[in-house]
């Protein structure tokens, strides 16, 4: 077999993963809105989940996971909210790794873009109360659009507090049996909105300048690396704003020069691997196509190696092949590569991918071996 690169394993804080492919989190939004069993995985993330742990891939990263009931995305978000909670998110943890995967989860708070109904509901708006919607926070009362709805200002008091529920529910992950956690700092939610001056308007030490607008980040990881102990931890960010500081008069955006000025000191908080998205914050004219994001991830790889840090950089969007994964890890621009859509529509492509590499993927379970090995 070959000695390809996306099918070698990579070590992240004594971890060792399996390969380099990735399944980056990916909202499920089917876990109850309300009741008793609010927030919890069921049946269908049992079978999501172990279907894809199945799949060649060596690590699955559970999708966004509400550290607070106000800071899921949607009514129906997978919530950590209490200990109540641990036996079932160890459900999920013991089905990932019965399928050969390691398992991650991604702790967020969706701040201003919460309270939403189903990605595929047809009715417009926030959830209402009626079906478990609540009112949005945010670092300052700026909707995200001239039509949204505008977010209430977090008092001091309460980021604080939000720093520690990161912490609490990272806690709980590891409790659960997650090998690690990944902090969502990305796609405009709450630790996004904190960085970027165009959501961030605060005049207190959780705004203002770079300091202020990255302090809650740096504390959200210092607090989840001081209670997950030695579990590797992860942090998704985006990149890039992807609109251009003259665009917006009177304030800025948020910058990939932000963002790799940003990242060596949160590898110094904690951070043992970094995700690297872009956009989420801010209407924008993104120029998706394939591959559209790992410029940036190789700018922050090389930002940390030029710091003399050997972290790991992960890259993700749109990468839809085999040699386009291979040729990202091949020419430095990341160390593991992440396809998230892809695997929604074919839970067996991984191990093709590996065909096609002449790799040797994680071994299949001995009751499909039977089934012989996909060509195509």
């Amino acid at each position: 077999m070959g000695r390809s690169l996306l099918f070698q394993p990579l070590t992240v804080r004594g971890l060792d993963l399996p390969n380099r492919l990735i399944m980056p989190p990916m909202c499920q939004y089917s876990a109850a809105p309300v009741g008793p069993e609010l927030g919890r995985p069921n049946t269908w993330h049992l079978v999501h989940y172990g279907s894809r742990a199945q799949s060649g891939v060596g690590t699955v990263v559970v999708e966004a996971t509400g550290v607070v009931p106000e800071g899921r995305i949607s009514v129906a978000c997978l919530l950590l909210h209490d200990d109540a909670q641990i036996p079932y998110f160890k459900l999920l943890a013991d089905v990932i790794h019965a399928g050969g995967a390691r398992a991650f989860i991604q702790l967020n708070h969706a701040g201003r873009k919460g309270s939403s109904r189903r990605a595929w509901e047809e009715a417009e708006g926030p959830a209402t109360p009626e079906i478990g919607g609540w009112e949005p926070v945010a670092p300052s009362a700026i909707p995200m659009s001239e039509d949204g709805l505008t977010p209430r200002e977090l008092t001091d008091a309460e980021v604080d507090a939000l720093a520690d529920s990161f912490a609490t529910a990272a806690r709980r992950a590891i409790s659960a049996g997650f090998d690690g956690v990944q902090i969502h700092g990305a796609h405009g939610y709450l630790i996004h909105q904190f960085l970027s001056p165009a959501s961030n308007a605060r005049a207190d030490r959780w705004g203002g300048d770079f300091e202020g607008r990255t302090r809650f980040v740096h504390e959200v990881v210092r607090r989840t690396r001081a209670a997950i102990g030695e579990g590797p931890l992860l942090i998704r960010l985006s990149a890039t704003d992807w609109v251009e500081a003259d665009s917006l008069p009177g304030e800025r955006s948020w910058t990939l020069a932000d963002t790799c000025r940003l990242v060596p000191s949160l590898v110094a908080d904690g951070v043992d691997m970094v995700d690297i998205s872009t956009g989420g914050n801010m209407l924008a004219d993104i120029p998706a196509g394939p591959g559209y994001q790992v410029a940036a991830a190789s700018a922050v790889r090389e930002t940390l190696r030029g710091s003399g840090l050997e972290t790991p950089v992960s890259a993700v969007g749109l990468i839809l092949s085999a040699t386009q994964a291979e040729q990202i890890l091949v020419s430095g621009d990341a160390d593991a590569v992440e396809i998230g859509r892809p695997l929604l529509a074919d839970p067996t492509l991984p191990r093709l991918w590996a065909t096609q590499l002449r790799a040797e993927a994680t071994p299949l379970p001995p009751q499909y071996l039977r089934g012989g090995v996909r060509q195509g």
